[in-house]
């Protein structure tokens, strides 16, 4: 029956990445974001698909501006873009921990230094240095705190339901079986609903990006903001003169967040991963 559900979801996966990566190329949104979409559709098939026309896909011209202005939608493309980062790296350790028969410990540990690495450094940092002035020094510092509470969120959810479904799948510790990548697309999906109320709280805190509008900057189209979101929260420069982006407006009653406020938080990703953790150890003890 697990080969019947395998052989459903892989083509299921297959048909809607297919449609992703077709249609997001007429999507306004950052191209870093649009790779996420494709990335995270690749990691969970028809849902990534299904969140990418919910909560990104323009639904009339003009009017993604608004669209992705909802609370909701902004915290969705802040955990897709996590989920889509940290999975990259978090899958290379899983592959390598397998191919070298790593213990599980170690097999976690590489998984979160692989995972945290590249989604920082690369996915966080690099690829959006441009929302920090440019200065990839400058991005690096202003997401660490953001890239660690919802890495230790993600994998707080992912690691008991990768422990409890290989447990139970032996031929799902090898890479070359299809049921290791069935496996590890559940997982990542298990994590990317645990990560989400971190980004809630990241978002409401400005200290997260979510959803962006791209346009060519000839673009005669209503974007469907008013006069008074783009006097209040004006675009940014424009990309090689070639490109112009915005930002949904951001909450009035945004409070800055504290180092003590920080801290404590931390402290408590620190604490689900660990919940987390303990569960993993429960079920691998089972």
């Amino acid at each position: 029956m697990l080969d019947g559900v395998m052989l459903l979801w892989f083509l299921l996966t297959a048909l809607s990445l297919l449609y992703v990566v077709i249609d997001i190329r007429t999507t306004p949104e950052s191209p870093v974001l649009k790779w996420g979409f494709i990335l995270l559709t690749a990691y969970t098939g028809p849902l990534g698909a299904f969140l990418y026309v919910l909560g990104c896909r323009e639904p009339l011209p003009g009017l993604h501006e608004r669209y992705v202005a909802t609370r909701w939608r902004q915290v969705l493309g802040s955990t897709m873009h996590c989920v889509a980062g940290d999975g990259v790296g978090i899958l290379a350790g899983a592959v390598i921990a397998s191919l070298f028969h790593l213990p599980k410990s170690a097999d976690i540990a590489l998984e979160y230094a692989l995972g945290f690495g590249f989604g920082w450094s690369i996915f966080q940092s690099l690829f959006m240095r441009g929302m920090a002035g440019g200065s990839y020094t400058s991005a690096l510092s202003s997401t660490f705190f953001p890239e660690l509470l919802s890495m230790n969120c993600l994998m707080a959810g992912m690691v008991p339901a990768m422990t409890l479904a290989m447990k139970s799948v032996p031929a799902s510790h090898k890479p070359s079986e299809p049921a290791f990548w069935f496996i590890m697309s559940m997982a990542l999906l298990v994590g990317f609903i645990t990560a989400y109320p971190m980004n809630w709280w990241l978002v409401t805190r400005h200290m997260k990006h979510g959803m962006m509008t791209v346009r060519p900057s000839h673009d005669s189209v209503n974007t469907g903001s008013d006069k008074s979101m783009h006097d209040d929260h004006p675009l940014s420069d424009r990309t090689d003169g070639l490109q112009r982006t915005s930002r949904p407006p951001m909450d009035d009653d945004a409070k800055e967040v504290s180092n003590s406020v920080l801290t404590w938080m931390t402290i408590f990703s620190f604490a689900i991963f660990g919940l987390g953790l303990s569960i993993a150890v429960i079920f691998d003890g089972l």
